[in-house]
């Protein structure tokens, strides 16, 4: 697996991931998951899976058929839906935990998951079927190698997408640039809700944004709170059934927004005006 190295904020050293033990990824190589050693302790940490889902009774099913037998909990948050998602989730996992989003927006769902997650690793994805379950060994094995918080990337080699139009790619593009020079990060992707972290950190991801721009937030954390960061390559799929709820712009402005609002002033600042003044407009 390819795995990037990530600046720490405000750090000229860079980051590497050390190898993992043998044993530590010997469960993730197998079909079936080996959770006692021979001295009956736990090989492996506990996964909880936190999936958003509003109106998906025909994507949410191919998403769960999907899920690997390393996963321990799976919670669906439930958006107020119309349809019947809640009864096609529980058709296919019968044990999952159904969470009834108190409020509205991607950002609240995602705090109302996490509250309930009893696994040592959290790991967030799409009830759409953009992102495949399948790559999960890919970011645990980043979180056990020695990350805090593993964050899928489309522009990584093995990564990528077809879901791409020109003006969503030139937008995650500029997003990423002006996020990095505002945080003194080099991450390859930033709006791309497919990531992995230790449920520990949770009180350093604090989410008190409720809409879309809850991906960019979490990443602002990492920075904030100078979590390890590693990136793993993702491929995303185009939804199969109904419409996106994504607004290219005015999504993208919220995000653009949130970046400068919770920056920290630093010497990258004068590089930022121009964007802060056309933001501000």
């Amino acid at each position: 697996m390819s795995i990037t190295e990530s600046k720490l904020t405000n750090e000229v050293t860079k980051w590497a991931v050390p190898r993992p033990r043998r044993t530590q990824l010997a469960s993730f190589a197998d079909s079936e998951r080996r959770r006692l050693d021979d001295r009956g302790e736990r090989v492996c940490p506990s996964i909880s899976v936190v999936i958003p889902a509003l109106n998906e009774e025909r994507n949410l099913p191919r998403v769960l058929e999907q899920m690997p037998d390393i996963v321990d909990e799976v919670v669906v948050v439930d958006g107020n839906s119309s349809d019947y998602t809640v009864e096609a989730a529980l058709k296919v996992v019968p044990q999952a935990k159904i969470v009834r989003q108190p409020g509205r927006g991607k950002g609240d769902a995602l705090r109302a998951g996490f509250s309930v997650c009893s696994g040592d690793a959290i790991v967030m994805l799409d009830g759409d079927g953009s992102m495949s379950p399948s790559e999960i060994p890919r970011f645990m094995e980043a979180l056990i190698s020695g990350a805090e918080f593993a964050k899928g990337s489309r522009f990584l080699p093995q990564g990528g997408s077809d879901d791409f139009s020109a003006i969503r790619r030139l937008g995650a593009r500029g997003l990423r640039t002006i996020f990095n020079i505002a945080y003194d990060v080099s991450h390859t992707d930033l709006c791309y809700g497919y990531a992995a972290f230790w449920r520990r950190t949770l009180d350093q991801l604090t989410i008190d944004r409720n809409g879309f721009e809850v991906e960019t937030l979490l990443m602002i954390r990492t920075a904030q709170n100078g979590l390890r960061v590693c990136e793993v390559p993702s491929f995303e799929h185009p939804r199969e059934y109904g419409k996106s709820n994504l607004r290219v712009f005015h999504d993208g402005l919220s995000i653009l927004r949130v970046i400068l609002a919770e920056r920290a002033p630093t010497r990258a600042d004068s590089a930022l005006r121009p964007v802060l003044k056309a933001a501000d407009a």
